[in-house]
């Protein structure tokens, strides 16, 4: 079934179906051959670029063995394989933004080992990835005659489409056979899937999407309208396009060109998978993936629709108006807390990544010009570290859009303050406001986010913007992260959230473990969210009949203070605070969290642990040991006082 049959806003597939015009070339950027714009680009970011290839001339490509694939099956090591996958990708992209910049021939040899290595290995997907249904165990090694198209085939897809549309006049003065090497790659392992075989994340009637959808259709119109397609290829896809198109018709005159049919599908289909993604956004446009995945939700989201736009010579320009886009846009600003902070929660990390060419460029799409400020300001705070870094690093497209528009960002006039308003986002129950010093966000909404942890009812608390009151994160995926056993992971777990322990219990996950109740208030000088949050825990009624607990965090302004209040009718309640300084016990109910001054009422100073910091993936959020205090409650009401 599709979106013609399902009761689901249906923006951008009725925008495909009235488009009837000429395709438009998708030129993002300059090719290699255009020299003039190449030789005009600042001598820094130049010499950048070249030097980074150049510490790549003769990099020693690693043989991805059968035995490499298996691992993740066999012990639930990820990391070890994605090293050698990542690093082989990351190192062709050095490669041929260099030779892009220098254009003497001098990383072409490699560039093309680089090319034949990825051509030849047995799969793309990821072994973490390696199943045909969603949330079905992984096969321990890959089927070679049906791909599977998982976000990093998408991306290694797109990836040489690039290559192959920066250099096509360099690899065909080596062979022709490059080309051919790439377009035939691409035809079976990334169009004939796309347009023959159904993966969950193109959308079915009213399944959940989650970033992958927009990350993956972005991947393959960019493969799509940056591979130069020969008439060969068109030939080899139009019997499979023509048996797509029973069930959804493409609205072409019978003596429509091979090529164009094959555009038509993609389009089609596409178009489909973003209104299938948009669906499970609210209105408010909240990611609840948190500010990383919105760099490959919303920012993808932006991608699949400037390629749909461009193509179709600005057909699809409306929809960057629509409100749920505009509020998808903005969501990176308000979730961002000062300098390399973000509010996180779910698997996202407080330091997210700089803002960048593509916040900049949604922004200016979509009429913002705060986000556009926001985007450049970080731009030039981070300066060339957008070029390489983990989130944009392995997208050559990325990359190359942030060379050629290096300039722009960094001559914006970033001397106007940024300012961060209060907003709370009721669909995923994200509540966020903001004094002189203090930033606070506390969590609503239930224990079924996409990435989800049990933290309904944290609290994450800033001041001056280092952190007090944190999120934790999450540590290196495993294959135990997105199983059955994900909640014997601690960091997944509420008592290593901002949160109590009831009579023992900790909160449970699913959708059905929620706040309820949830009033908010923004307005004034004392804005404030309260919850009930005994349905956020399992058999409520068995741990205490008629269990209530209720919390109310609010944030007075003029004294920039933070006062969280509690109540409940357990006997025995244990509240954790976990924190990013280590707490000093002062007096009875003081203590002092970093440059913060604390204090509670109706509670007593059980420990306070340190909660070593050892796993690679935290280590790059927090640069030692975090600490949770442990309070137990002394009767019915508790308060705790921030300043």
């Amino acid at each position: 079934m599709n979106l013609q049959t399902v009761s689901i806003e249906k923006h951008f597939y009725e925008t495909a179906k009235s488009f009837h015009g000429s395709y438009c070339p998708f030129q993002p950027f300059p090719k290699a051959s255009e020299r003039k714009v190449y030789e005009a680009l600042p001598t820094v970011l130049k010499k950048h670029l070249v030097q980074t290839g150049e510490a790549k001339l003769g990099y020693k490509l690693p043989v991805i063995r059968a035995t490499d694939y298996m691992r993740f099956k066999r012990d639930g090591d990820r990391a070890a394989f994605e090293a050698l996958y990542f690093g082989k990708r990351n190192a062709l992209n050095d490669l041929i933004q260099a030779e892009c910049v220098e254009h003497q021939g001098r990383f072409l040899d490699d560039i093309i080992n680089g090319i034949y290595s990825i051509c030849e290995e047995s799969a793309w997907q990821l072994p973490a990835h390696n199943s045909y249904i969603r949330d079905t165990p992984q096969f321990i090694l890959p089927d070679v005659t049906r791909p599977v198209m998982d976000l990093f085939a998408c991306e290694t897809g797109a990836l040489l489409a690039c290559a192959a549309y920066l250099l096509e006049e360099e690899f065909n003065a080596v062979s022709p056979f490059v080309l051919t090497c790439i377009e035939d790659n691409l035809k079976r392992r990334i169009l004939l899937p796309y347009l023959t075989a159904h993966f969950w994340w193109m959308g079915h009637d009213d399944e959940p999407m989650c970033n992958w959808t927009v990350w993956c259709t972005q991947n393959v119109l960019l493969t799509t309208f940056l591979m130069p397609w020969s008439e060969e290829m068109s030939s080899k896809l139009v019997a499979p396009v023509r048996a797509f198109t029973g069930d959804a018709p493409l609205f072409l005159p019978e003596n429509t060109s091979d090529t164009v049919v094959a555009l038509q599908a993609i389009l089609h289909k596409a178009a489909e998978s973003c209104d299938y993604f948009l669906k499970d956004y609210g209105n408010d446009g909240c990611c609840e993936e948190g500010a990383q995945y919105y760099r490959h939700a919303g920012l993808c989201l932006y991608g699949a629709m400037t390629v749909l736009n461009t193509v179709t010579g600005g057909h699809f320009a409306s929809l960057f108006q629509l409100d749920k886009v505009k509020n998808i846009a903005a969501y990176i600003l308000n979730v961002h807390v000062d300098d390399k902070y973000y509010f996180n929660f779910a698997d996202c990390s407080p330091i997210a990544g700089r803002a960048g060419v593509r916040e900049y460029l949604f922004g200016k799409a979509t009429g913002q010009e705060d986000l556009c400020l926001f985007a450049a300001k970080d731009f030039q705070a981070g300066q060339g570290q957008l070029i390489t870094d983990e989130i944009n690093g392995g997208n050559l497209f990325y990359r190359m859009q942030t060379v050629f528009h290096y300039n722009e960002l960094m001559r914006q006039d970033t001397s106007q303050p940024l300012s961060h308003r209060d907003v709370y986002y009721p669909s995923v129950g994200l509540f966020l406001v903001h004094s002189a010093t203090m930033d606070l966000a506390v969590k609503a909404g239930d224990n079924a986010d996409s990435h989800n942890h049990n933290d309904t009812g944290s609290v994450t608390l800033y001041k001056n913007g280092h952190p007090i009151l944190v999120d934790i994160g999450v540590e290196t995926y495993t294959q135990k992260t997105f199983s059955p056993r994900r909640y014997e992971i601690w960091t997944m777990q509420s008592g290593y959230h901002n949160l109590p322990a009831i009579c023992g219990t900790d909160q449970k996950d699913g959708e059905e473990y929620r706040a309820e109740n949830v009033v908010t208030e923004l307005t004034g000088t004392e804005p404030s969210i309260s919850m009930e949050l005994a349905a956020a825990y399992p058999d409520a009624g068995a741990i205490v009949p008629g269990l209530t607990y209720s919390r109310k965090v609010t944030l007075k302004k003029p004294s920039n203070t933070v006062v969280l209040e509690d109540y409940t009718n357990a006997q025995d309640v244990i509240l954790n605070f976990i924190t990013y300084e280590k707490p000093v016990f002062l007096s009875d109910g003081k203590l002092s969290i970093g440059e913060a001054s604390a204090s509670f009422e109706g509670a007593d100073l059980l420990a306070i642990e340190t909660l070593p910091i050892t796993d690679a993936r935290l280590k790059t959020a927090w640069d030692h040991d975090l600490y949770r205090i442990r309070l137990k409650m002394s009767g019915t009401d508790f308060q705790l006082t921030v300043k």
